[in-house]
């Protein structure tokens, strides 16, 4: 079996004390019920046994199996067994082989597809957002060991029982290769899988039948080959940008998505984080169209000092979300494609919002790039890990889409406006 991985996870290693946002802080750890034993019978009689016992709860509502039970959390939000230093004290004691699958595995995603394993890394890792977005090289895909997924034979194994599986390499494919078309703006790729989305959406979709009659298997490549077309993607650009939008309205969407979060998100860094963008904005009840003002300004001067270094940020984090996350476990490429762009749209405003980019696009200075940089790395990983898989992100994207239907790809316009 084949094992690939992006090049930027052959040069992670963890930071340990040294990490801005621990990866034991905020997340909820699921123990399995071998984990679990393994790690009772390493404390068994020592002083951390009544440790172990005391926040080792039982899951109710699982039983046995993968999350039999879960690691409880300090009042700060912190694994109780995290020490002063910011470590694992099971680990430092016991060994990785007392600790639960997620604590293992973290950053790595391992997915199995037929004959492969790829291994993939979580932008809730500030250190694999580093690595992800700042590298020109470091979504090239590298042959290596199957050790890298931490353990490999928990991978999750994408079936290929029925149609929308058994095409969605083929799918998938294409919609990379339009994500690394640069000769096009970054919103008008999104714009291309959405369009790719509206025609495949009839009869390619989760549950679909259609590919039991004559012809769906011609259609669909034709679809596909119409998207390897440079006059074809060319139309599409040229649409996109002949359409005109006031900004008000992306404004608010992406205010709102933040805002949402500020009353469930404990974690302290985020709020601080999120605080400074809004003020960065003017506050909380600043007007949308006030906000599209500053948004359309920096941008502007964003672009003008360091537009290719931004077009790489999404670039990347765009390809790294189609390789980590599988489109078919949405119920159609569209509902994707668009929950998708709705991120990529929270994470440009809050890009622009980040105070440091504010500073930078009224003094310009010499290290620009570094700041910007760090900048990035930060409203990346924050979002990533407090915002994008937020039960309000998606509550919002289902209401702004009509639930992904055939009236969802000119409602996506207005997320491209800010983009």
């Amino acid at each position: 079996m084949s094992v690939t991985a992006p090049r930027y996870l052959t040069r992670f290693q963890c930071l340990t004390e040294s990490c801005e946002d621990t990866c034991c802080a905020g997340l909820v750890v699921p123990v399995s019920q071998s984990r679990w034993r393994i790690l009772q019978d390493a404390v068994a009689g020592g002083p951390d046994a009544e440790r172990v016992q005391s926040f080792v709860l039982p899951d109710p509502g699982s039983g046995t199996g993968a999350e039999a039970a879960y690691i409880a959390k300090r009042e700060d939000g912190h694994c109780t067994f995290l020490d002063a230093r910011k470590l694992c004290s099971l680990h430092q004691k016991y060994g990785e082989a007392v600790l639960p699958d997620a604590c293992a595995m973290f950053p790595r995603v391992p997915t199995r597809r037929a004959e492969r394993l790829e291994v993939t890394g979580s932008f809730g890792c500030p250190e694999v957002v580093r690595l992800c977005l700042l590298a020109e090289d470091a979504l090239e895909q590298v042959p290596v060991e199957a050790s890298l997924a931490g353990r490999p034979e928990l991978a999750r194994e994408l079936g290929s029982e029925d149609a929308w599986s058994r095409h969605a390499d083929r799918v998938r494919s294409v919609a990379l290769h339009l994500l690394e078309r640069r000769e096009f703006p970054f919103a008008s790729r999104l714009f291309m899988l959405g369009e790719l989305a509206r025609r495949l959406g009839p009869f390619y979709f989760r549950g679909t039948e259609a590919f039991r009659e004559e012809g769906a298997d011609a259609l669909l490549a034709a679809t596909l080959s119409d998207f390897e077309s440079t006059p074809a993607l060319t139309g599409l650009h040229q649409q996109l940008t002949s359409i005109s939008l006031p900004g008000g309205p992306w404004a608010a969407i992406c205010g709102t998505v933040l805002k949402s979060r500020l009353g469930s998100a404990g974690s302290a860094r985020f709020h601080g984080w999120a605080r400074g963008v809004l003020d960065s904005y003017g506050g909380a009840e600043a007007s949308p169209e006030d906000v599209w003002a500053l948004h359309a300004e920096r941008r502007a001067t964003l672009d003008a000092m360091q537009g290719p270094r931004v077009e790489q940020y999404f670039r990347h984090y765009a390809v790294n979300h189609w390789l980590r996350l599988p489109f078919t476990d949405a119920p159609s490429l569209m509902d994707y494609v668009f929950k998708l762009t709705l991120r990529a749209s929270v994470l440009r405003w809050t890009l622009s919002g980040h105070p440091t980019v504010a500073a930078l696009c009224e003094a310009r200075p010499d290290d620009a790039q570094a700041r910007l940089d760090a900048a990035a790395v930060e409203c990346f990983q924050l979002s990533a890990k407090h915002l994008e898989q937020s039960p309000e992100l998606h509550s919002l994207a289902h209401g702004l889409s009509g639930g992904a239907g055939v009236d969802a790809l000119p409602r996506m316009l207005v997320l491209l406006n800010g983009l």
